[in-house]
């Protein structure tokens, strides 16, 4: 009996070593599929970065701001559009150079509005061309087109758009019009106090950057008879001639001198407000 007793614990002892060793191998498989799906996360999550929006590119194409196209010449004088972009949209658009003088003036006036309308509406240039006014509807197109080119360029390479330079552009260099630039660059849009005329209120929107104003409106003006038709023939001129100027000296139209009168006090109140 004394003999076994050596015996039984190396059986004991052997039996512990093998149960170890069945439990060591038990546990191996279960780990490496818990080491492989660890190993396999990182390029699962490289591949769901890869196809999830590429947020540089997103950021482009939002861009803000303002961009004039190039002058487009015509028959009857040049034609330019400067847009307005929000979120990568047209938000506005305006001629800063259409035809004029004599009868390209009722025209430019007829024409022109309908034209910044479609462009906002359809968001490209292309557009219909206004009746009677073929030769500047080609102009504005054209122009338009080159703005959008440009709204386009500066996406793609991740920049804001900025006012345009040119004839007519604004009178002023492009621009950063990133959220961030514009902020810097103090950019801002202010409208003026109303100025009572003879023939009803005028006030005027001006968007400055940089100390200068790269963008004016008219948000009220005369209209209604003999009053509607020479606020569309006095106000683009107005308009043109406050971002030229760069303030409230500008030079009354002819035949609307109470409607450019009323202009200049609305706008030299948003200069005052702009602190220009």
């Amino acid at each position: 009996m004394r003999k076994s007793h050596p015996i039984r614990r190396v059986v004991l002892a052997t039996a512990a070593t093998v149960s170890g060793v069945v439990l060591l191998l038990s546990l191996k498989p279960a780990s490496d599929p818990a080491a492989a799906s660890a190993a396999g996360a990182a390029p699962q999550a490289g591949a769901a970065a890869q196809r999830s929006p590429q947020g540089g590119q997103q950021g482009g194409a939002a861009v803000a701001g303002t961009v004039t196209g190039d002058a487009a010449q015509t028959q009857y004088g040049a034609v330019q559009v400067r847009l307005t972009v929000a979120g990568g949209k047209i938000t506005k658009a305006e001629a800063v150079q259409a035809p004029k003088g004599g009868v390209s003036d009722q025209k430019t006036a007829l024409a022109v509005p309908k034209l910044n309308q479609e462009a906002v509406a359809a968001g490209n240039a292309d557009i219909d061309a206004v009746s009677g006014a073929t030769y500047t509807s080609a102009g504005y197109k054209k122009s338009l087109q080159s703005a959008l080119d440009k709204v386009k360029a500066s996406a793609s390479s991740g920049s804001g758009t900025g006012a345009g330079s040119g004839p007519g552009g604004g009178g002023g260099s492009a621009s950063p019009a990133s959220p961030g630039a514009r902020a810097g660059a103090g950019t801002r849009t202010v409208t003026g106090r109303v100025a009572q005329t003879q023939y009803g209120p005028v006030q005027v929107r001006i968007t400055v950057s940089g100390g200068r104003i790269t963008q004016a409106a008219a948000v009220q003006a005369p209209k209604g008879g003999l009053s509607g038709q020479k606020t569309a023939l006095a106000v683009p001129k107005l308009n043109q001639e406050a971002v030229a100027a760069g303030n409230a000296g500008i030079d009354a139209v002819s035949g609307a001198t109470y409607t450019s009168t009323g202009y200049r006090q609305s706008l030299q109140s948003a200069l005052d407000q702009a602190g220009g």
